[in-house]
């Protein structure tokens, strides 16, 4: 027969158990921060590819053509007979689409989840009616965190 002395020293007391689930939770806890933080750095790195992409190609264009495309333009991406695929060979559809946007059209303002074309003539005016004036354009990313302070990414013109 087993003494009370026994059974009261075999197992874990309440408290040393809530204490071990306090510690597991505090590390799941950490790991999961860790976690979304690469998460983001790596979206944040993917909307800076993507901009990068697309000044290039859009500064090829007008190495060209002597003029930037319209944001209609950038936005017509039909398979094989769209502006995109005639004009700027080589970008997909996936460079045009935040990594956690619904959308891959570009949009004239800076949004969250969106890239931006902003495109004007030389006077900063609209040149959606006559892109063969389109003179200086802005392409914007925001970011879910920040890239040496900045909590958008930016690429402009550089002819002109």
């Amino acid at each position: 027969m087993t003494s009370l002395k026994q059974l009261k020293q075999s197992g874990f007391t309440v408290i040393e158990l809530m204490i071990v689930v306090i510690v597991i939770g505090g590390l799941a806890w950490l790991v999961l921060i860790t976690f979304n933080g690469i998460r983001q750095q790596n979206r944040d790195t993917e909307r800076e590819r993507d901009i990068k992409a697309l000044h290039y190609l859009t500064e090829a264009y007008w190495g060209l053509k002597g003029y930037y495309p319209s944001l209609t333009e950038m936005n017509d991406r039909t398979a094989n007979t769209g502006f995109v695929a005639v004009n700027l060979k080589g970008l997909e559809d996936g460079e045009f689409k935040d990594p956690k946007g619904t959308s891959s059209v570009l949009v004239a303002t800076p949004a969250t989840n969106a890239y931006s074309y902003a495109v004007t003539n030389a006077a900063g005016e609209s040149c959606e009616a006559d892109p063969t004036t389109c003179a200086k354009y802005t392409f914007t990313a925001t970011l879910e965190g920040t890239i040496n302070g900045l909590t958008t990414f930016t690429r402009q013109n550089i002819s002109n």
